[in-house]
Protein backbone atom coordinates (compact mmCIF):
# COMPACT_ATOMS: atom_id res chain seq x y z
CA UNK A 1 0.00 0.00 0.00
CA UNK A 2 1.18 3.51 -0.82
CA UNK A 3 2.48 5.24 2.34
CA UNK A 4 1.67 8.96 2.42
CA UNK A 5 2.20 9.37 6.15
CA UNK A 6 5.65 10.92 5.77
CA UNK A 7 4.50 13.65 3.39
CA UNK A 8 4.06 17.03 5.04
CA UNK A 9 1.27 17.81 2.61
CA UNK A 10 -0.74 14.85 3.96
CA UNK A 11 -0.41 15.59 7.69
CA UNK A 12 -3.24 16.99 9.80
CA UNK A 13 -3.02 20.65 10.77
CA UNK A 14 -3.24 20.97 14.55
CA UNK A 15 -4.65 24.49 14.23
CA UNK A 16 -7.69 23.36 12.26
CA UNK A 17 -8.85 20.23 14.07
CA UNK A 18 -12.08 22.09 14.85
CA UNK A 19 -12.61 23.34 11.30
CA UNK A 20 -16.11 21.85 11.12
CA UNK A 21 -17.19 23.90 14.15
CA UNK A 22 -15.76 27.24 13.03
CA UNK A 23 -17.84 30.20 11.91
CA UNK A 24 -17.36 31.48 8.35
CA UNK A 25 -15.26 34.37 9.68
CA UNK A 26 -13.11 32.01 11.74
CA UNK A 27 -12.55 29.81 8.67
CA UNK A 28 -11.55 32.84 6.61
CA UNK A 29 -9.19 34.05 9.36
CA UNK A 30 -7.45 30.71 9.87
CA UNK A 31 -7.02 30.22 6.13
CA UNK A 32 -5.60 33.71 5.77
CA UNK A 33 -3.23 33.06 8.65
CA UNK A 34 -2.07 29.76 7.14
CA UNK A 35 -1.61 31.37 3.73
CA UNK A 36 0.92 33.75 5.25
CA UNK A 37 3.18 30.72 5.70
CA UNK A 38 3.28 30.26 1.93
CA UNK A 39 5.15 33.52 1.32
CA UNK A 40 7.90 32.66 3.80
CA UNK A 41 8.18 29.09 2.49
CA UNK A 42 8.61 30.33 -1.07
CA UNK A 43 11.10 32.91 0.16
CA UNK A 44 13.36 30.12 1.39
CA UNK A 45 13.67 28.54 -2.06
CA UNK A 46 14.30 31.69 -4.12
CA UNK A 47 17.92 30.81 -5.00
CA UNK A 48 16.73 27.69 -6.82
CA UNK A 49 13.87 29.63 -8.42
CA UNK A 50 16.49 32.00 -9.81
CA UNK A 51 18.48 29.06 -11.21
CA UNK A 52 15.39 27.84 -13.04
CA UNK A 53 14.76 31.34 -14.42
CA UNK A 54 18.29 31.23 -15.87
CA UNK A 55 17.63 27.83 -17.47
CA UNK A 56 14.37 29.04 -18.99
CA UNK A 57 15.88 32.30 -20.26
CA UNK A 58 18.67 30.40 -21.97
CA UNK A 59 16.17 27.98 -23.46
CA UNK A 60 13.95 30.73 -24.85
CA UNK A 61 16.94 32.58 -26.29
CA UNK A 62 17.94 29.36 -28.06
CA UNK A 63 14.47 28.92 -29.54
CA UNK A 64 13.40 26.33 -26.98
CA UNK A 65 10.27 26.04 -24.88
CA UNK A 66 9.27 26.02 -21.24
CA UNK A 67 7.18 22.92 -20.57
CA UNK A 68 5.17 22.47 -17.39
CA UNK A 69 3.91 18.97 -16.68
CA UNK A 70 1.76 17.81 -13.79
CA UNK A 71 -1.42 16.09 -12.67
CA UNK A 72 -4.58 17.37 -11.01
CA UNK A 73 -4.28 20.78 -9.36
CA UNK A 74 -0.59 21.05 -10.20
CA UNK A 75 -1.24 20.34 -13.88
CA UNK A 76 -4.04 22.90 -13.97
CA UNK A 77 -1.82 25.55 -12.39
CA UNK A 78 0.83 24.88 -15.03
CA UNK A 79 -1.75 25.22 -17.79
CA UNK A 80 -3.04 28.46 -16.27
CA UNK A 81 0.41 30.05 -16.28
CA UNK A 82 1.14 28.79 -19.80
CA UNK A 83 -2.04 30.13 -21.42
CA UNK A 84 -1.49 33.59 -19.96
CA UNK A 85 1.92 33.99 -21.61
CA UNK A 86 0.83 34.64 -25.24
CA UNK A 87 -1.39 37.67 -24.50
CA UNK A 88 0.97 39.03 -21.84
CA UNK A 89 4.30 38.61 -23.63
CA UNK A 90 3.37 38.26 -27.30
CA UNK A 91 4.80 34.75 -27.60
CA UNK A 92 3.24 31.86 -29.48
CA UNK A 93 1.13 29.29 -27.67
CA UNK A 94 3.99 26.86 -28.27
CA UNK A 95 6.52 28.84 -26.24
CA UNK A 96 5.24 28.00 -22.76
CA UNK A 97 3.40 24.69 -22.80
CA UNK A 98 1.27 23.13 -20.08
CA UNK A 99 0.68 19.37 -20.02
CA UNK A 100 -1.71 17.64 -17.64
CA UNK A 101 -2.18 13.94 -16.94
CA UNK A 102 -5.26 12.83 -18.86
CA UNK A 103 -4.98 15.58 -21.48
CA UNK A 104 -7.08 18.72 -21.89
CA UNK A 105 -10.32 17.11 -20.62
CA UNK A 106 -8.59 16.68 -17.24
CA UNK A 107 -8.46 20.45 -16.83
CA UNK A 108 -12.22 20.42 -16.18
CA UNK A 109 -12.84 16.90 -14.92
CA UNK A 110 -10.43 14.53 -13.20
CA UNK A 111 -9.27 11.57 -15.28
CA UNK A 112 -8.96 8.68 -12.87
CA UNK A 113 -5.63 6.87 -12.80
CA UNK A 114 -3.90 9.13 -15.33
CA UNK A 115 -1.35 10.40 -12.82
CA UNK A 116 -0.29 6.84 -11.92
CA UNK A 117 1.24 6.09 -15.32
CA UNK A 118 4.91 6.88 -15.96
CA UNK A 119 4.53 5.97 -19.63
CA UNK A 120 1.79 8.58 -20.15
CA UNK A 121 4.16 11.32 -19.02
CA UNK A 122 6.74 10.18 -21.54
CA UNK A 123 4.16 9.85 -24.31
CA UNK A 124 2.81 13.35 -23.70
CA UNK A 125 6.30 14.81 -24.12
CA UNK A 126 6.82 12.77 -27.27
CA UNK A 127 3.52 14.06 -28.65
CA UNK A 128 4.82 17.65 -28.56
CA UNK A 129 8.17 16.59 -30.08
CA UNK A 130 10.38 17.38 -27.09
CA UNK A 131 13.83 18.75 -28.00
CA UNK A 132 17.02 19.06 -25.98
CA UNK A 133 16.79 22.85 -25.99
CA UNK A 134 13.45 22.72 -24.11
CA UNK A 135 13.19 22.99 -20.32
CA UNK A 136 10.85 20.54 -18.57
CA UNK A 137 9.42 21.54 -15.18
CA UNK A 138 7.59 18.85 -13.24
CA UNK A 139 4.82 19.93 -10.88
CA UNK A 140 3.37 17.92 -7.98
CA UNK A 141 2.62 18.96 -4.42
CA UNK A 142 3.49 15.46 -3.18
CA UNK A 143 6.68 15.22 -5.25
CA UNK A 144 5.95 11.55 -6.05
CA UNK A 145 3.52 11.55 -9.02
CA UNK A 146 4.49 8.71 -11.42
CA UNK A 147 3.20 10.62 -14.47
CA UNK A 148 5.64 13.44 -13.75
CA UNK A 149 8.51 11.11 -12.83
CA UNK A 150 8.14 9.30 -16.15
CA UNK A 151 8.20 12.62 -18.00
CA UNK A 152 11.33 13.76 -16.17
CA UNK A 153 13.15 10.50 -16.93
CA UNK A 154 12.37 10.88 -20.63
CA UNK A 155 13.40 14.55 -20.61
CA UNK A 156 16.73 13.55 -19.08
CA UNK A 157 17.23 10.96 -21.82
CA UNK A 158 16.62 13.71 -24.38
CA UNK A 159 19.23 15.94 -22.77
CA UNK A 160 16.77 18.58 -21.56
CA UNK A 161 17.39 20.74 -18.49
CA UNK A 162 14.83 19.74 -15.85
CA UNK A 163 13.36 21.14 -12.65
CA UNK A 164 10.64 20.19 -10.20
CA UNK A 165 8.31 22.16 -7.96
CA UNK A 166 7.07 20.09 -5.03
CA UNK A 167 5.98 20.86 -1.47
CA UNK A 168 7.83 18.06 0.33
CA UNK A 169 11.58 18.00 0.95
CA UNK A 170 13.81 15.45 -0.79
CA UNK A 171 10.97 14.25 -2.96
CA UNK A 172 11.12 11.34 -5.38
CA UNK A 173 10.73 13.78 -8.26
CA UNK A 174 13.74 15.77 -7.08
CA UNK A 175 15.96 12.76 -7.71
CA UNK A 176 15.09 12.97 -11.42
CA UNK A 177 15.68 16.71 -11.89
CA UNK A 178 18.62 19.07 -12.24
CA UNK A 179 17.04 21.62 -9.88
CA UNK A 180 14.48 21.00 -7.13
CA UNK A 181 12.28 23.79 -5.79
CA UNK A 182 10.65 22.45 -2.64
CA UNK A 183 8.83 25.01 -0.48
CA UNK A 184 7.39 23.35 2.62
CA UNK A 185 4.14 25.15 3.35
CA UNK A 186 3.03 22.81 6.13
CA UNK A 187 -0.13 20.75 6.56
CA UNK A 188 -3.19 22.07 4.77
CA UNK A 189 -6.17 23.67 6.53
CA UNK A 190 -8.24 20.86 5.03
CA UNK A 191 -6.12 17.72 5.40
CA UNK A 192 -4.54 16.66 2.12
CA UNK A 193 -6.24 19.35 0.03
CA UNK A 194 -3.15 20.55 -1.80
CA UNK A 195 -5.17 22.90 -4.00
CA UNK A 196 -4.81 25.26 -1.02
CA UNK A 197 -1.37 26.32 0.30
CA UNK A 198 0.62 23.96 -1.92
CA UNK A 199 -1.25 25.14 -4.99
CA UNK A 200 -0.70 28.78 -4.03
CA UNK A 201 3.03 28.18 -3.60
CA UNK A 202 3.31 26.52 -7.00
CA UNK A 203 1.46 29.38 -8.70
CA UNK A 204 3.68 31.97 -7.01
CA UNK A 205 6.78 30.19 -8.23
CA UNK A 206 5.49 29.78 -11.78
CA UNK A 207 4.69 33.51 -11.81
CA UNK A 208 8.36 34.16 -11.03
CA UNK A 209 9.69 31.68 -13.57
CA UNK A 210 7.59 32.81 -16.52
CA UNK A 211 7.91 36.53 -15.78
CA UNK A 212 11.63 36.34 -15.02
CA UNK A 213 12.46 34.38 -18.14
CA UNK A 214 10.41 36.74 -20.31
CA UNK A 215 12.29 39.69 -18.82
CA UNK A 216 15.49 37.93 -19.81
CA UNK A 217 14.08 37.38 -23.29
CA UNK A 218 13.46 41.11 -23.89
CA UNK A 219 9.69 41.05 -23.40
CA UNK A 220 9.82 43.78 -20.75
CA UNK A 221 11.09 47.37 -20.74
CA UNK A 222 11.28 49.00 -17.31
CA UNK A 223 8.25 47.21 -15.80
CA UNK A 224 6.09 47.41 -18.92
CA UNK A 225 4.73 44.57 -21.12
CA UNK A 226 6.20 45.75 -24.40
CA UNK A 227 5.15 42.72 -26.44
CA UNK A 228 1.53 42.68 -25.27
CA UNK A 229 -0.87 41.43 -27.95
CA UNK A 230 -3.77 43.70 -28.88
CA UNK A 231 -6.52 41.12 -29.12
CA UNK A 232 -9.36 43.22 -27.71
CA UNK A 233 -10.36 46.83 -27.09
CA UNK A 234 -8.91 46.86 -23.58
CA UNK A 235 -5.53 45.68 -24.83
CA UNK A 236 -5.51 48.26 -27.63
CA UNK A 237 -5.86 50.97 -25.01
CA UNK A 238 -3.28 49.26 -22.80
CA UNK A 239 -0.79 49.22 -25.69
CA UNK A 240 -1.26 52.95 -26.18
CA UNK A 241 -0.88 53.52 -22.44
CA UNK A 242 2.36 51.54 -22.39
CA UNK A 243 3.84 53.58 -25.23
CA UNK A 244 2.79 56.77 -23.45
CA UNK A 245 4.30 55.64 -20.13
CA UNK A 246 7.59 54.59 -21.72
CA UNK A 247 8.09 57.67 -23.87
CA UNK A 248 6.03 60.48 -22.36
CA UNK A 249 4.18 61.05 -25.64
CA UNK A 250 0.48 61.90 -26.03
CA UNK A 251 -2.16 59.31 -26.95
CA UNK A 252 -2.52 60.60 -30.50
CA UNK A 253 1.20 60.10 -31.12
CA UNK A 254 1.10 56.66 -29.49
CA UNK A 255 -1.80 55.53 -31.66
CA UNK A 256 -0.11 56.88 -34.80
CA UNK A 257 3.23 55.17 -34.23
CA UNK A 258 1.54 51.92 -33.19
CA UNK A 259 -0.29 51.92 -36.50
CA UNK A 260 2.97 52.48 -38.36
CA UNK A 261 4.55 49.70 -36.29
CA UNK A 262 1.73 47.29 -37.17
CA UNK A 263 0.75 47.09 -33.53
CA UNK A 264 4.23 46.40 -32.14
CA UNK A 265 4.51 48.24 -28.85
CA UNK A 266 8.22 47.49 -28.67
CA UNK A 267 8.88 48.97 -32.11
CA UNK A 268 6.78 52.04 -31.36
CA UNK A 269 8.64 52.77 -28.12
CA UNK A 270 12.05 52.29 -29.75
CA UNK A 271 11.18 54.55 -32.67
CA UNK A 272 10.07 57.34 -30.35
CA UNK A 273 12.94 57.04 -27.90
CA UNK A 274 15.54 56.97 -30.67
CA UNK A 275 13.67 59.51 -32.78
CA UNK A 276 13.92 57.26 -35.82
CA UNK A 277 11.57 55.59 -38.28
CA UNK A 278 9.93 52.24 -37.71
CA UNK A 279 12.24 50.41 -40.10
CA UNK A 280 15.39 51.56 -38.32
CA UNK A 281 13.79 50.81 -34.93
CA UNK A 282 13.19 47.22 -36.03
CA UNK A 283 16.79 46.89 -37.23
CA UNK A 284 18.15 48.13 -33.91
CA UNK A 285 15.85 45.82 -31.97
CA UNK A 286 17.00 42.86 -34.02
CA UNK A 287 20.65 43.67 -33.28
CA UNK A 288 19.80 44.05 -29.58
CA UNK A 289 18.06 40.70 -29.37
CA UNK A 290 14.71 42.37 -28.85
CA UNK A 291 15.78 44.34 -25.75
CA UNK A 292 14.68 47.97 -25.93
CA UNK A 293 17.16 49.08 -23.26
CA UNK A 294 20.09 47.68 -25.25
CA UNK A 295 19.11 49.85 -28.25
CA UNK A 296 19.53 52.94 -26.09
CA UNK A 297 23.18 52.36 -25.16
Amino acid sequence: MLDLSKLTTELRNERTLGLDMMTPLEIAKIMNSEDSNVVSAVGEVLPNVAKVIVLCTESLNAGGRIIYIGAGTSGRIGLLDAVECPPTFGVSSNTVVGLIAGGEPAFIKAVEGAEDSETMGEQDLKSIHLESRDVVIGLAASGRTPYVIGALKYAKEMGCPTAVIACNKESEMAKEADIAIEPVVGPEVLTGSTRLKAGTAQKMILNMISTGSMVGNGKVYENLMVDVMQTNEKLVVRAQNIVMEATGCEREKAAEILKESRGSVKTAITAILLNCNVGLANEKLAKAGGHIRKTLT
